[in-house]
């Protein structure tokens, strides 16, 4: 299971505990907030695309959308969402746990802007019932993220 997969990547630096898991579905952003009594905005969402024909993950605050324009922009393609069979295949995770943690080698990671502005974000654990908080520079180190970027517009 996924969420093995990354209880044992964070073992390796010794944070494991800090997952939190679930009676209930915490796979959308509304039924994280739920689970965790936070704001949907401190959901740290991970979209899962395809670029050149391989997985890329946008981390996103909980409350936007990708801007398709600013998507082009920096990925030089239209947004193109990996198919829910695909995602566990290519990036490690299944639709609803998907994570920048612990996923397929070849996998490029990258964290939007709209992140910033929290002092702690809930990224899911690789299942669809769990999370982690993790402060912004735990989030850098533990994702393994090439850079920062500005892909996303809050949603109407």
């Amino acid at each position: 299971m996924a969420i093995e997969r990354v209880k044992d990547f964070f073992r390796k630096y010794g944070i494991e505990d800090r997952i939190q898991e679930f009676d209930v579905s915490s796979a959308t952003v509304e039924l994280a907030a739920a689970a965790l009594h936070c704001e949907p905005q401190r959901i740290a969402k991970t979209l899962s695309f395809l670029v050149d024909g391989h997985a890329v993950l946008v981390v996103t605050a909980g409350d936007v959308r990708i801007d398709n324009p600013k998507y082009k922009a920096q990925f030089g393609t239209k947004a193109k969402m990996l198919p829910k069979d695909d995602a566990k295949k290519l990036v490690g995770h299944a639709v609803g746990g998907v994570c920048p943690f612990a996923v397929n080698e070849g996998v490029d990671v990258y964290l939007d802007e709209s992140l910033r502005r929290f002092e702690t974000v809930f990224p899911a654990c690789g299942s669809g019932n769990s999370a982690i908080e993790l402060t912004i520079p735990e989030l850098e180190e533990y994702s393994g993220f090439i850079r920062w970027v500005d892909v996303c517009r809050l949603a109407e």
